[in-house]
């Protein structure tokens, strides 16, 4: 839980510079989504948005709030259901694949 504690710290903007930026996506990417669900809910939501951000990011669209958001959060959830030692960040950025299309294309 120690692991937890730091990511969420780390995830929620305690770290200012770019080495510290990166070592915190680096320890986010890692997490599997049995350990996301272990860590309390606003945590677990602060590393879940990080993540989704980075990856709509890469992919060029950006997560509304909303209907889509909602769909896309069922997505993680479901993906995460059917596999929980998958990592979290790999099952978000499958779902934000799955639904590129209907997402807002980033300016």
């Amino acid at each position: 839980m120690k692991r937890a504690l730091l990511l969420s710290i780390a995830v929620l903007g305690l770290a200012g510079t770019a080495t510290q930026a990166q070592q915190n996506f680096d320890q986010a990417a890692y997490l599997t989504c049995r350990e996301a669900h272990a860590m309390q809910p606003e945590p677990r939501r602060a590393v879940a948005l990080y993540l989704a951000d980075h990856a709509a990011r890469y992919r060029g669209v950006t997560i509304p709030e909303g209907e889509i958001g909602t769909h896309l959060a069922l997505l993680v959830r479901g993906g995460c259901t059917l596999a929980p030692d998958a990592y979290l960040f790999t099952v978000i950025d499958r779902a934000i694949l799955a639904e590129r299309a209907r997402l807002p294309k980033r300016q």
